[in-house]
């Protein structure tokens, strides 16, 4: 499938229904296929071929996210480019997928004229809302005159989209996702978590992110998208009543945010039928609240840029016993791996190991992506005895259960012994005063290596040092205890809220 299948299936169940909102503005299936018509003609005749590459610079817009589906219609690719990102990010992003066009938010106009000097294959530059930069066509002006009577070109091959990638240690990568890709992550979508009736889906995290994906199944029922400018919580809280949102996406530090936020308590969110989470790992003890106080809605995803959002799920009911209690065993699992994606545990000698051991998750099937950009070694590494290789560790169990226990990366040898970080942090989640942490080892003269915690503790709460690591000594021992103990405001993090454990390493020194 290509990506306008998504939108002209949802508009064959009804061209007059409610597609994109945003700010109170509604956007029709009919309307957004005919803005895509017209994006597509405009792309057309301002030289872009199929096959070549078009960015989208912008944050979460209505239109903007229309216009991914002119470029599929244009037989281009889609580059999704975070506004989040460095300057000099997004400079490597369009220089590394050669994009000859880039659509941008007039917001950002001081950042693509710092950038855009220095990309001589970028000669197509569209302003959304104005024309701040030199060259730039405003977006009327551009669409302008082209019709938008139904038109397709011809793609010279299946892919969907670039996405970039591993842009924090060094030069970015870009991940080839395939039409084949996406039409696999949609399905393993609507088989794992539930949908009644036409969805309703708000889009709070960036849509060129987990969000954004999550769009294209929605859509294929039928279903209506809000957009939300940015990620206000008490926004969030207002709209899901106001649209009777049935489905939306979290990162675990918002739903941490949102347990604390006073006016959960009064909110209602008794339409939601799923509310996923995933992105980062969950506190199993926070997660457990949630359940309690948003509903059994809960619904786990794990996936990477390379096999997106769908590896495995645990959807809402399996949150849960027959007998409708706690299925608390289960809570510290990323699910089950879906039905079209096979999933093991790898040594590092390509041997494949049994329930209950420890080695890298390693993943196949029409979900992993096609390879890297112009990058056959990377491509090659990564898909060593012909699996893909996603960097964590981890095991499965009796039940095929799939626990994730570290990145390899960020294993930590001390005294000789393996602790994995993420094993210490959810014990320390579980801690009340915690609201986030991250686990690192330093270079430690006796040790090798020491664990060291960095602590976030939650709004009203304190704790000291002494009290985390006896807290964390009494659960799992001196070996695995943080040995340094450093309790700050906030902790730095990624644009999509994941913690940057090598920021931390660069300030602990």
């Amino acid at each position: 499938m290509r990506l306008t299948d998504y939108l002209d299936k949802g508009a064959t169940l009804g061209a007059a229904a409610p597609c994109l909102t945003m700010n109170g503005r509604t956007l029709t299936y009919g309307a957004v296929q005919r803005l895509s018509w017209q994006v597509a003609r405009a792309l057309a005749r301002s030289g872009v071929r199929p096959g070549e590459k078009v960015a989208i610079l912008s944050a979460n817009n209505a239109v903007a996210f229309g216009c991914v589906f002119g470029i599929a219609r244009a037989g281009a690719v889609w580059c999704p480019i975070n506004p989040r990102n460095e300057a000099h990010e997004n400079r490597d992003l369009l220089d590394l997928f050669d994009c000859t066009c880039l659509i941008f938010q007039d917001s950002f106009a001081p950042l693509v004229a710092t950038i855009i000097g220095d990309l001589p294959t970028l000669f197509t530059l569209i302003s959304l809302d104005g024309s701040a930069v030199s060259d730039a066509v405003p977006f009327d002006e551009w669409i302008r005159g082209v019709g938008d009577e139904p038109w397709q070109a011809d793609p010279i091959d299946d892919i969907a989209l670039l996405v970039g990638t591993g842009g924090t240690t060094g030069r970015p990568k870009g991940v080839v996702l395939t039409g084949h890709n996406v039409e696999t992550m949609s399905a393993l979508t609507l088989m794992s978590y539930p949908f009644e009736g036409r969805p309703r889906y708000l889009a709070l995290a960036p849509l060129t992110h987990a969000a954004g994906v999550l769009c294209f199944p929605v859509l294929a029922l039928g279903g209506e998208v809000v957009v939300m400018l940015a990620p206000d919580l008490t926004e969030f809280l207002s709209l899901v009543p106001r649209h009777r949102i049935t489905h939306t996406f979290l990162p675990p530090t918002l739903i941490y945010l949102l347990l604390d936020h006073p006016a959960l308590t009064t909110a209602d969110l008794s339409s939601l039928q799923c509310l996923w989470y995933g992105a980062a790992p969950m506190s199993v003890a926070r997660l457990e609240e949630a359940l309690g106080r948003i509903g059994p809605v809960m619904a786990q995803l794990f996936g990477q840029s390379e096999a997106p959002m769908m590896i495995s799920t645990l959807a809402p009911r399996q949150h849960f016993r027959a007998d409708g209690s706690l299925a608390r065993e289960h809570l510290s699992s990323v699910g089950r791996p879906t039905p079209l994606t096979q999933v093991a545990i790898m040594h590092d000698d390509g041997t494949l190991l049994p329930a209950g051991q420890r080695g890298e998750i390693v993943v196949r099937g029409p979900l992993v992506m096609a390879g890297y950009y112009k990058n056959p070694e990377a491509t090659a590494d990564v898909g060593r005895f012909g699996w893909h290789h996603t960097g964590d560790i981890g095991y499965l169990d009796e039940d095929n259960y799939l626990y994730i226990v570290d990145r390899a990366k960020d294993m930590i040898i001390t005294g000789g012994f393996n602790v994995y970080s993420a094993e210490v942090e959810q014990t320390l989640l579980a801690h009340p005063a915690v609201q986030d942490c991250a686990v690192i080892g330093l270079p430690d003269p006796k040790w090798g290596e020491r664990v060291t915690a960095v602590i976030q503790t939650r709004a009203g709460h304190s704790a000291t040092s002494d009290d985390l690591r006896a807290f964390v000594r009494d659960r799992l021992g001196s070996v695995k205890t943080p040995k340094q103990v450093e309790i700050w405001p906030d902790l730095p993090r990624s644009k999509i809220g994941k913690v940057l454990k090598t920021d931390i390493k660069a300030q602990l020194g």
